[in-house]
């Protein structure tokens, strides 16, 4: 990933969580466990290769943990780490935020004069 620019913290971790699927993935894993498949279902617009780039960005970080077991097939699990379940605060502001957009008017577009 890309060094900061700023140096600012804010910049920081929109390094990591930036973009449109790595705080609802940490989201979705703040229930728990949970395999690749089920992960796709939550949520149906991401694609098979950006899941497989985010779930690798936050294991590379230290967010998640994948877990592999030996059955046939093989089962993968992702679970947050201990460093990965400090980002509840950070869903659940985003949640009540998200909740609070969807529950004001529509903003009126402006009129020129």
């Amino acid at each position: 990933m890309k060094n900061t620019l700023t140096g600012c913290s804010v910049e920081e971790s929109m390094r990591l969580l930036g973009g449109r699927w790595r705080l609802l993935v940490v989201s979705f894993l703040l229930d728990g466990p949970k395999r690749f498949s089920d992960l796709r279902r939550d949520m149906p617009a991401i694609s098979q290769r950006m899941l497989t780039l985010d779930l690798r960005a936050l294991e590379d970080a230290g967010l998640l943990r994948r877990t592999v077991y030996p059955t046939s097939p093989v089962k993968v699990e992702y679970a947050l780490t201990d460093d990965g379940e400090r980002m509840r605060p950070v869903v659940e502001v985003m949640r009540e935020f998200g909740l609070w957009l969807k529950s004001r008017p529509a903003a009126q577009p402006k009129v020129k004069a």
